[in-house]
Parts: C-alpha cells; structure tokens; sequence
C-alpha cells in the first residue's frame, strides 16, 4: 500500500492505492494548531474504510510508502511565524535583503512600502573579509567580526543563521570557514550557508534563497519531528517522502536541510498527474486548475510540468527549480467584501478550517464563495463531503444579504452570482498569467480541472477563456495527492560557469557536469535508489553577450562528449524565439553561457491507473433527483438533473446544464457544456457541438 498526503489549509487529502484494489479517496478538515494531528486522524479514518477494516496499527504495518506535501513553509512564510533569524553577510552588504534590486515593483505608487526582511537589520551582521568575482581572496575573513555577531545572536535569541557572502560562488572557502565557527559556538542554531544551497551568480537572489531557508528551517525541522514520532507511535515503518516545489520527492532528512524547497510542496503534486488525465486523450500538453479552500493554483505542461528557475513567495525572491505555479487566494473560502470604492471583492481573505464559511456554523461571520456555492444550488445542503458536515444555507443567506446583498441594493440570489462570477474572473486572470504571458493560448489546451471546489467553477473559466475541453478526474479533489504518488525522486544543482560559448573550455565543463551529477548520484543513494534507476538531465543558462537575462534549456548529456557548440547555439536561440518572438541567429552575435544546471532523478515505482469497462449512453440509472440551480448562461435558476457521480460509468453521457455530485467534489455542467465519462472514469467536459473534442474516448466495446 502506498498513500499520497496534501495537507492544506482548510483541507487535508487522502489518496491510498493497494495492488489489485481500486484507490481509495478520503478527506478530512485540516487541524492548523498542529497539522500532523489531521494526517493521522485520516490515516485512521482509511484504516476503518478498508474492506475488511483494520485496526490504525495494522494499517500503518502495511503501508510501504508515504509521500507528504505540506504548506507547512508557505504559511510560515506568508503569515511572518518563522524562526528568529540572523545573517552574517560581507561587509556593506547587510541591507541587500532590502535594497533588492534597486527597483519598486510599484514605481508609481508613491504610498508603497518594501517588504519587510526575514531578518532585521540589527541581526545582520557585515563581517570584513572580501574575494574577488574569480574566488582570490582580497581580504581576509575577519573571524573577529564573526564571533562579536555569535555574541549578539545569544544574547538575542537567535534561532537560525544564514551566511552568505559576496562571491561565494566561486570559492566557498570564507562562508565554510564562518560555518564551523557557528556550529561551534551556536550549535543548536539552524544554519544555511548559501553555497551548499545555491552557488550561483547574482548575490541578491542568492542571500534571498538563504534567508527564506533559514527563516523556514525550523519551523520545517519541528513539524518533520512532529509528524515522524506520531507515524512511529502507530508502528508506520515504511519509506516516508516529502514532495517538493520542482514536482520530485525527497527524503525528510534532506528536506530538513533545503526546508526552501518544500515552499510549493502542497500544489507541487498537481501539474505532473494533470498531464497523466491529458495523456488518456492523446494529449501531451494541459493546464491544470486547483481550486481549494484556501487558494487557487493554475499549472502548465507541455510533455512535462513547466518549470523556472526563480520566482517569488510572498515578494521574496527565491531562486531554486520549481514548478511554474500560479497561486492566487481564491479559494472555497475566499470572503466576499465590499471595497472603498463600493465594488464587491472575492479575498484574498479566506475563513479557512476554522471558522470556515458561514454555512459551516463553526463561529463564522463573513461570507465566503462556498456560502455563494450553496445559495446558487451548486451544493447539497444534506450531501457536502458526502453528509459528514451539514450545510446551514439559512445562515449563508443571512451573512450574504447583510455584507453583500444590502450594500449593493441586490437580491440575495443576485449578490451570491456577483460573488461567484467574480470569484470565477479572479481564477480566469490566474490562467492567463501562466499562459497568455508565457507565450500560449490557453485555448489550445485541455483543462484538467481539480480541487474540491474546481469544478463548480471550471465551466465559467472556460467560457471567459474561449477554453472548449476539460478533464474532471475522478479524483479531483485529491488530485495533488495522486500526484505525489507519480513524483520521482528529484535533487537540483547549479554551478555558475561564464564563458563565451565559442571558446568554452570543454573539459572543464565536464568536470562541473561529473561533479553536480555525483552528487545527484551520492543523494540518490542515500536515499536507497539503485544506480541502473537514476537519470541525470543537462541544462544551460544562456544569454546574448551584454544581455541581462539569461535563457535555460535542456541538452542532452552527450552534448559535452560532441563538443558541439553549434548545437547548444540553436536550441538557445530557439527557445529565446519562443519567449521572447525573436533570436539574433542571423546576425552572428555572441552568446555567454552563465550557469549549467543538472537534475538528479531517481525513479520511483508508480500505480497504475485500471481502466473501466464501457456501458451505454443513457446516465439515468445514476439520476438522483432534480434542484434549482443557477445558470451564468441565462442568469435565471432553472431545475437540473443531478447525478450521483459514483454510478456513472465509462460511456454515460450527461448533458448539460446538470449537476454531477460526489462525496468529496461537486461538478456543475453549465448550459454551454456536456459530458462524458471516460475510460478511466473521469469526467470529459466539452462545448455542445463539439463532439469531434471527444470521438477518441470512446475506445472499448459496450460491455
């Protein structure tokens, strides 16, 4: 047995897979005073779902695998409850956290405030000692300098330390150094040094990346410890892995040390198994859309889940792999609230597990899109999250009518389809931003829609989209959680290595190359991967001489072997093309390489997803009643068939508009839209008239 575990901020999802079974779905309320409790009170809760059911202890003795996404790090990060923090930094450097790049992100916003540093000022430290952009030392490291800092951090409670010097990058010699001083004086601190995290050019970025580590260490380390000795209390000792922000796992041992890429461990899950549903269409491209509770998450594939190089949390700039997720608080519990100007707004705020939405009837107040959700029909009252929480739409009425329908002068009904449309509109912007902005027109793209509260929302963002085909797996609302099950094992490296591409030294590329890549290979095998299972990709970072930013590609590793700069010329100036609409290939001008990259894969075993035998058209068997729903397409309610989405087989065909209802999701099939269920059981949205979309699903003879 093998389960995949998301721990959100208003959820925390299930998926468990056992051979010759078929999965198992589960989610329960997340618990944010202490996030491990809810892991294990659902690992309990599958124990008794097991046919026959078993015991928490039995279950935990059976299962081989756990891999665990966690928001632990974002939300620290994002809500200031990390570690007390330091940094030992060059001597005039200790503002960079703030200076930045020297440019305002709003630079006609003359009320904008920077952000405020992981570590305050007075707890960053300039220590003398210099080394030249080659690595020769200038100066020597004043190790004074560092001791008086050590003298300050005691007194002042400092829990976790960051060094990080100028230049590093080409010789490690002065952070190590300042290292062993600290573990000697401080050694309960947590410490990051930048150049067993990332030595690479550009020092901003570079001290940015070790201040979010450090800040996020301990907080990481603790709830590991947390999660670890509650596992061991139950007897799991089986293999347990931590996904991380670039869509791989790794062990908790190494997570403890590089806690910064765990900063989009919880969606990280959601764009590789998006493209698994993409591929039962002959697809090798999708967007993937993941609305929640707490916030909205939208992806991209092509072949593989996009990634870049950096990127940003909470407006610090951290600069390792990730995935190229879009997150925005748009989420089931996302508040409704009117601004200054008398517009009606859909969050960032967000009720979260607890209060949670007013309908919950856990103390909240403000209403919130899933109270809007129940209002429009688009929820069962008597059937969310399969009967286990009853909704109150009294109670939902009531906060709509007194934040948002009377201020506006609206009916109730009306107000709660302003919060759902903009909700919706909100979500639509965070598509565009992964797609319009990267180059791609999202409507050439299958949609995977999952969360649980995606795909009451996916049909109106795909109408505003022009997007005219999308996927509902039958596990959406867990989809990340089936991710983590499909995750490799993945480890990231960077050398900075600048030279001209025409007079590159070829060998000594090769020897960065053998050395990143042992070790990936090292790491890999502390992690009980066999060598004949590990791969190893190649990447350049690659400018136009006297350019600013570079531009990353893949190669293939032989490419160093050939010596072939011209093949390394065309594939940069092919992907500049791609990106940017033009290449200078034709005018000869040089090109630099910056940085080369190697990724470490360990290949993991993975389930497999049981196709279903196909029955006939007709979805009646599965009809469960009607109820009043609201249609964006007509902006009138109107009675709905509503089908019970654990009847409908491969084949049934449910025309639209109609609601689909399951345990732990809800899909609303809009007027625009009809749907059938494919092979795998999920559920293929397309345009009415557009059955051509869907002519390849329909593969197997009616059983």
């Amino acid at each position: 047995m093998k389960i995949g575990i998301d721990v959100g901020g208003t959820f925390t999802d299930f998926f468990l897979v056992k051979d010759g079974e078929a999965p198992l779905i589960h989610k329960t309320l997340s618990t944010p005073e202490d996030l491990s409790i809810a892991v294990l009170e659902g690992m309990k809760d599958l124990a008794g779902m097991m046919e026959p059911a078993m015991s928490p202890e039995n279950f935990a003795k059976e299962l081989d695998t756990i891999v665990h996404g966690t928001t632990v790090t974002t939300n620290a990060t994002l809500t200031r409850r990390g570690a007390k923090s330091a940094l030992l930094t060059t001597k005039g450097l200790r503002d960079a956290l703030e200076m930045r790049r020297g440019i305002r992100e709003e630079q006609y916003n003359n009320r904008y405030t920077n952000v405020v540093p992981l570590a305050e000022r007075y707890l960053r430290t300039g220590v003398g000692g210099r080394l030249d952009r080659n690595g020769k030392e200038l100066e020597p490291l004043s190790k004074q300098d560092i001791l008086d800092a050590i003298e300050l951090y005691k007194k002042e409670g400092v829990e976790a330390i960051s060094i990080c010097f100028m230049n590093a990058f080409a010789n490690p010699e002065h952070e190590q150094a300042a290292a062993e001083i600290v573990r000697q004086e401080l050694p309960d601190a947590y410490l990051t040094v930048s150049t067993e995290l990332l030595p690479s050019i550009r020092f901003y970025e570079r001290v940015s990346t070790t201040a979010l580590n450090t800040y996020v260490g301990p907080i990481l380390s603790h709830y590991l410890g947390q999660l670890k000795n509650r596992l061991k209390d139950i007897g799991f000792g089986g293999i347990l892995l931590i996904m991380q922000s670039n869509g791989g796992v790794m062990s908790p041992e190494i997570a403890e040390r590089k806690p910064a890429q765990t900063l989009l461990s919880g969606p990280a899950g959601g764009p590789g198994a998006g493209l698994i549903y993409a591929q039962a269409h002959d697809q090798n491209k999708c967007l993937t859309v993941d609305m929640g509770g707490t916030s909205f998450e939208a992806s991209m594939a092509v072949d593989s889940p996009i990634m870049v190089n950096d990127g940003e949390i909470d407006r610090h700039r951290i600069a390792l792999p990730m995935l190229g997720i879009h997150t925005i608080g748009a989420g089931g519990g996302s508040v409704g609230w009117i601004d200054k100007g008398g517009l009606l707004r859909m969050g960032p705020e967000s009720a979260g597990a607890n209060p949670g939405p007013v309908c919950y009837q856990k103390g909240g107040v403000k209403p919130a899109t899933t109270d809007a959700n129940l209002v429009l029909g688009y929820l069962n009252p008597g059937f969310f999250a399969g009967g286990k929480i009853e909704l109150n739409i009294n109670a939902a009425r009531a906060a709509i009518e007194e934040h948002i329908a009377k201020p506006l002068n609206l009916s109730i009904e009306k107000a709660a389809a302003g919060m759902y449309r903009i909700a919706c509109n909100n979500m639509a912007q965070g598509v565009r931003e992964i797609t319009i902005k990267r180059g791609f027109d999202p409507r050439e793209f299958p949609m995977i829609v999952a969360g649980g509260a995606g795909p009451i929302h996916s049909c109106l963002i795909c109408n505003e989209l022009e997007i005219p085909f999308q996927i509902v797996p039958r596990e959406s609302s867990i989809l990340c959680a089936v991710g983590m099950l499909m995750g490799d094992l993945k480890h990231d490296f960077v050398r900075t290595f600048v030279s001209p591409l025409k007079t590159v030294d070829w060998d000594k590329l090769r020897g960065v190359f053998d050395e990143m890549s042992a070790e990936g290979a090292s790491m890999l095998s502390e992690e009980g991967i066999d060598p004949a299972n590990q791969e190893f990709y190649l990447k350049f970072d690659c400018r136009y001489l006297k350019q600013y930013h570079e531009v990353s590609f893949v190669m293939p590793n032989d490419i160093v072997e050939k010596r072939d700069a011209d093949a390394v010329a065309k594939a940069f100036h092919a992907e500049h093309n791609r990106l940017y609409g033009y290449s200078l290939d034709e005018l000869d001008v040089a090109i630099e390489i910056i940085n080369v990259r190697v990724q470490a894969i360990g290949q993991t075993d993975k389930p497999v997803f049981q196709e279903i035998e196909r029955v006939a058209e007709d979805p009646s068997a599965a009809l469960k009643g009607e109820r009043s729903v609201y249609l964006p397409e007509t902006q009138e309610f109107a009675e709905v068939p509503i089908y019970d989405g654990h009847k409908l087989q491969y084949g049934h065909k449910v025309l639209g508009p109609a609601m689909i209802e399951e345990v732990t999701t809800a899909i609303f099939v809009s007027d625009s839209f009809d749907c059938i269920v494919d092979q795998l059981g999920s559920f293929v949205l397309y345009r009415k008239g557009r059955e051509d979309l869907v002519e390849g699903t329909l593969k197997g003879a009616v059983a």
